[in-house]
């Protein structure tokens, strides 16, 4: 009898590893000081698995969603800038490409602080976000969005669509991946779904986390790794099927993939049929493809390895910006140290004063930066490194240099990488 797990989605049993990252602390889980001093934080396995029948990327399941996704969850989408423009951008353009109005209805899935649907709101369509994070829902219900707290599955959705909520648009952004039952949560959204509405999902692709060796987007809450691939296979199997793909900037590199019900009558694009060629050309049907991986991840934290070394000899002091999860993964698994990371600063205020989970760097505003006056600057959140890049230039008063670490370590200038 084999050991490995199941599949999440085809139960096959999980024989073959993409990465194992260790043991690692919840990436979210910013430390009080109180919880700092008790020492109490928990680790938790962090192995990446490839299913070798649908080819899903997963990690186990070592911890419960509700230890992750609690009622006081760290992550505002509105204190991006650049990601609030996007959700702009997104409801503007499907308010015309459906032709959305006043008798219309869009319902949001993982709906956050309200920083999308606010925007549909002001257009005057009527939208309801389902947020299973009570402090997020507040801060939504402020800006004037409807908002429910619970999780997204398919008994939500059976009473939801027992209310009479139908939707021409359901959206769910960078939400797929957190679903421990991701067939289950895709059975729900057939049963809200007018007819002939659309369901976008947004998602990082697995492809770019491939080749770009985006190890760092791998942590507890996101449980699986999603290519067009493995996602079809799950969409179809719950009645759905897409019709059309955008390829995205936003997280490294990701999807909008546009779905429908599989008896709609919306016609497959060119661009979905050029994806699924992609995605073959790449090996993603391969499992050679994925056990290729650990190499390069492990080339990734060396690197990083080499670069604080050599700071160290160098007595240059090193921050981050960006309490973000993927940076959480990143310096972990490198073995990094608050001696190693003097301050990491952050805008949200709900992270401000705590400390980063694992390494233990003190987390502080981002007008600390002058104070504590940084040699390198880590950029954690690597797909927003412009964003702070503008806002942080005045370093080079001190010169102060910006650093990434993926797929290598290296100093960024502005707009320069040298």
């Amino acid at each position: 009898m084999s050991d490995a797990p199941p599949c999440r989605f085809c139960r096959t049993p999980l024989v073959h590893t993409f990465v194992d990252l260790g043991a690692q602390p919840l990436a979210n889980s910013n430390l009080t000081a109180d919880q700092l001093a008790a020492g109490t934080e928990r680790s938790y396995p962090l192995h990446a698995r490839v299913c070798g029948a649908c080819f899903l990327v997963q990690v186990d399941d070592a911890v419960p969603a509700e230890a992750i996704f609690d009622q006081d969850y760290a992550y505002f989408s509105s204190f991006s800038s650049s990601w609030v423009a996007h959700a702009r951008r997104y409801a503007e353009a499907m308010a015309a490409r459906l032709n959305l109005g006043p008798a219309s209805q869009v319902v949001e899935i993982a709906s956050n602080d309200g920083y999308l649907l606010q925007h549909f709101v002001a257009m005057g369509v009527p939208v309801l976000g389902i947020e299973p994070a009570a402090n997020t829902a507040k801060a939504a219900r402020a800006r004037g969005v409807a908002t429910e707290v619970a999780f997204f599955n398919e008994a939500t959705a059976l009473a939801l669509a027992g209310r009479g909520v139908r939707a021409d648009l359901m959206a769910a952004n960078n939400v797929l991946a957190h679903t421990p039952d991701i067939s289950g949560f895709v059975a729900g959204f057939r049963h809200v779904l007018k007819p002939e509405g659309v369901l976008t999902f947004e998602f990082p692709h697995l492809l770019n986390l491939i080749e770009l060796v985006q190890f760092d987007t791998i942590y507890h809450e996101h449980y699986s790794y999603l290519s067009l691939l493995a996602v079809e296979r799950v969409l179809r199997a719950n009645g759905l099927r897409p019709f059309d793909v955008e390829l995205l900037a936003t997280h490294g590199g990701s999807l909008r993939l546009f779905c429908c019900h599989e008896g709609s009558g919306r016609a497959e694009t060119e661009a979905l049929a050029a994806l699924r060629a992609r995605e073959a050309a790449a090996g993603l049907a391969r499992i050679e493809t994925y056990l290729d991986f650990t190499p390069q991840v492990e080339a990734v934290r060396d690197s990083f390895r080499s670069y604080l070394a050599a700071a160290r000899a160098e007595g240059r002091r090193i921050a981050a910006y960006g309490a973000a999860a993927k940076g959480n993964t990143f310096l972990n698994y490198c073995g990094a140290s608050a001696d190693d990371i003097v301050a990491t600063f952050d805008a949200n205020p709900a992270k401000q004063g705590r400390f980063l989970p694992g390494t233990h760097s003190p987390i502080l505003a981002p007008e600390k930066v002058r104070a504590v006056r940084p040699d390198d600057v880590l950029i954690l959140p690597w797909n927003l490194k412009d964003e702070i890049m503008g806002q942080l230039a005045y370093i080079a008063e001190w010169g102060g240099r910006f650093l990434v670490a993926s797929p290598r370590t290296q100093v960024v200038r502005i707009g320069v990488v040298g």
